[in-house]
């Protein structure tokens, strides 16, 4: 693992509670501390997890080449600085197995960009495999290839898939990958009806919440459309609403991120949800029960699709 933030911490404790043996690495000088802290609250979030196990799966070193050596994943968790991912990545691969597979948490560097001045068996060798925020509670991974062999994507997916998550794998690499650039789109209409005073930022929260938050969480858009269709599915709604759909497109809102915009969004956020860390640590906790909450539930529905309420 190496970049010891806020996501290399939370794979670190999936890795471990899966059973992995697994080395920190990070130039932070409080890293051992770093991992005593995040591992409570982190282990809080893992159904089932325990703090001492954890922790005696963890080992954390300063030491990049003791951390990848014999490694059979390594999963960078560095700065979006596609320089610095560069330089970090041939670090690794000088002292990582050959045959290791390099994953990078990137949210939007593509791998081929990463790999770029790296040796073609190194680059067949590192892909994307992005979290989404919290890894240790959000299912998704976004597998990325670049010029990543067929062999390393398959194992790649298998591996998350066997931690518990729901590995996707990206066909083209577009800046952002797909949950970032669906997440973007909805901020920025969110971010409009709020600079508009449509609703305040906790109204929208509780809209999202109670409408499409819900919907989404157990059917996708395209399902969901389809079903919006009736008997018709797809093909009745895009026949019916599909031209008023494209029309509303163009009212979309384009706001600006300007000095008075953020100021704004700041405040209403902080007055309905707090600030600091106890605010944080608050906050963060209900999140985490709330999603596991839903993905309790998805699973049981999902492993009896035919059980009644």
């Amino acid at each position: 693992m190496v970049g010891a933030g806020t996501i290399g911490l939370a794979w670190a404790a999936l890795f471990a509670h899966a059973g992995l043996e697994v080395r920190v690495t990070d130039p932070r000088d409080d890293l051992d501390a770093a991992v005593d802290e995040a591992l409570p609250m982190l282990a809080e979030s893992i159904p089932g997890a325990d703090v001492a196990a954890l922790r005696s799966r963890i080992t954390a070193t300063d030491d990049l080449a003791k951390a990848v050596e014999n490694a059979q994943l390594v999963q960078e968790n560095g700065p979006e600085r596609l320089e610095f991912k560069q330089q970090l990545f041939a670090e690794i691969a000088r002292h990582a197995p050959a045959d290791a597979v390099l994953a990078s948490s990137s949210s939007g560097i593509v791998a081929s960009a990463i790999a770029a001045e790296l040796d073609e068996d190194v680059a067949a060798r590192l892909l994307i495999a992005h979290p989404f925020n919290p890894p240790q509670v959000v299912p998704l991974v976004e597998i990325v290839p670049g010029a990543t062999a067929e062999e390393v994507v398959q194992e790649a997916i298998a591996f998350y898939r066997d931690l518990g998550k729901t590995p996707v794998r990206i066909h083209e690499e577009v800046d952002g990958f797909v949950a970032n650039r669906l997440q973007s789109a909805l901020m920025r209409e969110s971010i409009s009806l709020v600079q508009q005073g449509v609703v305040s930022a906790e109204e929208l929260d509780a809209v999202m919440k109670a409408s499409l938050g819900g919907r989404y969480a157990t059917i996708g858009p395209f399902e969901s459309f389809h079903l919006g269709g009736g008997p018709g599915g797809i093909r009745h709604m895009m026949a019916h609403l599909g031209v008023g759909m494209a029309d509303r497109w163009a009212e979309l809102g384009r706001p600006e991120l300007d000095d008075a915009t953020i100021t704004s969004l700041v405040e209403q956020t902080e007055t309905a949800y707090g600030s600091g860390p106890d605010a944080y640590r608050e906050r963060a906790r209900l999140r985490d029960r709330k999603h596991n909450a839903i993905n309790s539930a998805l699973d049981g529905i999902e492993a009896d699709p035919n059980a009644t309420a």
